[in-house]
């Protein structure tokens, strides 16, 4: 028996899997980053999660091919260096070095997001495609690129960063990155909600919005000013992926995050302004939400390991 294992590595907890050879989740486990204990506190608890994991499961770690990991922050996949995951205090960490030297086993490290795609086109809603461009609507936004079945990185791999298109040359909102005009400063679910609220501020002033989901409801009952912030977050996104796409050309986009879970509210609109602003060849690449959810980490970062090990026979 072939068994991959999975490790997705987040700010709060982590999450880890034995996953078989076609992608199928065999067990599951996570338990608290702590990141504060510092590396060495945390790579012990890792592999003891993975021993302990593997004899609930009853499985043979001597079946273990490999490990994937999928990280929080910039790899230099080159020198292989975390550079920085700021959530988590880390600064030029060898980390593929440092968990092959507990685990005994090949350990390939990449982006988080870089790892979602790859889960999403290997067994998720890109299955069956070559070429995916996936992204994450939260609060802010991300993507990945799968081109020919494997991730493509760019030459220092920044590939994949459709958050940080300028899309608003002349006034935008100051971005994160620090520039202005970034797709996720007009589309993300921090842009949904913040011009929810100065929208509603006015029409209603008791209008509560905690979350892009509330926008999403009010929406849906037919809130005028909650509908307007929606199909103009949806307007801009389009507008963003037609962008991407022109250059990618993908199978498939596929559309993940919390603004994603509004479903067709939300992605119908994304649609139409994508087909509205791409090239017809280009916009035959379907929009879809993502299926893998939580596990969208642990299980690219199996097919990352599955990848590496297989080119390596």
């Amino acid at each position: 028996m072939t068994v991959l294992y999975g490790i997705d590595i987040g700010g709060t907890s982590v999450k880890t899997a034995f996953i078989g050879d076609d992608g199928a989740i065999l067990h599951r486990a996570e338990f608290p980053t702590r990141p504060e204990t510092g590396i060495e506190d945390f790579l012990d608890r890792l592999h003891a999660t993975y021993v302990q994991e593997a004899n609930k499961a009853g499985l043979s770690l001597d079946d273990v091919v490999g490990v994937g990991v999928g990280v929080p922050a910039f790899f230099d996949a080159v020198r292989g260096m975390v550079v920085e995951a700021v959530n988590l205090g880390w600064k030029m960490v060898p980390l593929p070095q440092l968990i092959e030297a507990r685990f005994h086993r090949p350990v390939a490290v990449e982006n988080d997001a870089n790892l979602a795609a790859l889960g999403e086109c290997w067994i998720g809603a890109g299955r069956g495609k070559s070429h995916l461009l996936c992204v994450t609507v939260g609060t802010g936004i991300g993507g990945g690129i799968v081109l020919d079945g494997e991730i493509y990185r760019g030459k220092n791999g920044m590939a994949g960063e459709i958050g940080h298109l300028t899309v608003q040359r002349h006034g935008g909102m100051l971005c994160n990155c620090g520039r202005t005009g970034c797709l996720e400063t007009v589309a993300s679910a921090t842009a949904i909600i913040r011009n929810a609220r100065q929208r509603l501020s006015h029409a209603n002033g008791d209008v509560q919005i905690h979350g892009a989901s509330d926008v999403f409801r009010l929406a849906e009952q037919g809130v005028a000013e909650a509908r307007e912030v929606v199909a103009e977050a949806a307007d801009w996104l389009g507008y963003g992926l037609a962008l991407a796409a022109t250059a990618l050309n993908p199978d498939c986009i596929v559309i993940g995050g919390g603004v994603s879970k509004a479903q067709e509210l939300f992605l119908r609109p994304v649609r139409e302004a994508f087909e509205r602003y791409s090239l017809e060849r280009i916009h035959e690449a379907q929009v879809i939400p993502a299926e893998l959810g939580n596990d969208a980490g642990v299980v690219g970062a199996a097919r990352l390991i599955q990848q590496r090990v297989a080119r390596r026979r």
